[in-house]
């Protein structure tokens, strides 16, 4: 289950990681924003990122006009590890090296064609484990600093 979410600025870049969604038979919960009118990124952000740090959602895509906003808020919860993404590379990566389960996307950086390749690249990337695990292992210690 993904869990996706957005601000104004994201908005019709979420519609579109949707209907990808829906042609990939992957399920997802929308926790807004539902419009293009101004919406704060953290009420959003805040939401779906919980239901991933609840184990309700597996993954997440969030996306405000950066996807700076968005991941700062996801990566305030516990077993969250949000990537901002600007090239598929980086999602490729944030995968493979970080077992990153959100990504932030701007929606004022990216067309869809490089939204849509990132989105399918974060999508279809493995964790690769090994010598990232004792990394992760790092991380999720800082939790409670």
């Amino acid at each position: 289950m993904i869990a996706l979410a957005s601000d104004h600025a994201g908005f019709h870049l979420k519609e579109e990681i949707k209907k990808l969604l829906e042609t990939r038979g992957i399920e997802f919960k929308d926790f807004g924003s539902y419009s293009d009118k101004r919406s704060d990124y953290p009420d959003f952000a805040h939401a779906a990122s919980s239901a991933i740090s609840r184990g309700e959602c597996d993954r997440g895509i969030l996306v405000c006009g950066t996807g700076v906003g968005v991941g700062i808020v996801a990566n305030k919860h516990t077993g969250v590890r949000a990537a901002m993404c600007q090239i598929p590379e980086a999602a490729r990566l944030s995968r493979l090296h970080n077992d990153a389960n959100v990504l932030a996307i701007g929606g004022r950086l990216l067309n869809w064609e490089t939204a849509r390749t990132i989105v399918e690249v974060f999508l279809d990337t493995e964790f690769e484990g090994g010598r990232h695990i004792g990394r992760l292992d790092k991380i999720h210690k800082l939790t409670n600093l």
